[in-house]
């Protein structure tokens, strides 16, 4: 019998005054039962991060020609393609060729080895950005998760800063690669 996912619940006030949005927000999340908590608030977070009409998760881990997270246009065409961890060149490749941006939040404790052993080759890359985020900020972040949450999220400056209501934390993503 297969594992089935764990559904989670996030009921989000998004106040992202670096791009003028902000939102009520409930959302539900699918933790693959191969992924961890740490990748699931990654996403979670990555949504909020670029939280804008269309943005949805996908089947994500579950599927291997669909990103995390991604972005429609109105005729159908994949307007932001959004990947969390550290895919490979050859899955990259493909989804630019496929979207017309698309980023890449590499995080966990091997992200900096990753970037320092494929960032030149995926820099090679149309139209890709890659952010990194700090491993210990993921780790804080996730302590504020539970299977149903209420998060205040405000991103001033670059900055996410998230509060459930008795514990905060700052997670801050840094700019690898800007698209070009």
């Amino acid at each position: 019998m297969a594992l089935k996912p764990t559904i989670y619940k996030a009921q989000i006030e998004l106040a992202d005054s670096d791009r003028n949005c902000f939102e009520s927000l409930s959302l539900t999340l699918a933790q693959h039962p191969s992924e961890t908590l740490e990748r699931m608030t990654a996403r979670l977070l990555v949504y909020c991060l670029n939280c804008t009409r269309g943005l949805e998760f996908t089947k994500g881990i579950s599927s291997t020609d669909e990103p995390d997270l991604w972005v429609h246009s109105d005729h159908g065409d994949i307007e932001h393609w959004m990947e969390v961890g550290q895919p490979e060149q050859p899955r990259l490749r493909k989804a630019c060729g496929r979207a017309r941006l698309v980023s890449v939040y590499a995080f966990g404790k091997s992200a900096p080895t990753w970037w320092k052993l494929h960032g030149e080759a995926i820099s090679a890359l149309p139209h890709l950005q890659v952010w990194q985020l700090d491993w210990e900020e993921i780790q804080a972040a996730t302590a504020l998760v539970d299977r149903t949450v209420q998060l205040n999220v405000s991103i001033v400056g670059g900055v996410a800063y998230l509060d459930n209501g008795s514990d905060s934390c700052s997670v801050e993503p840094v700019l690898l690669r800007e698209a070009q």
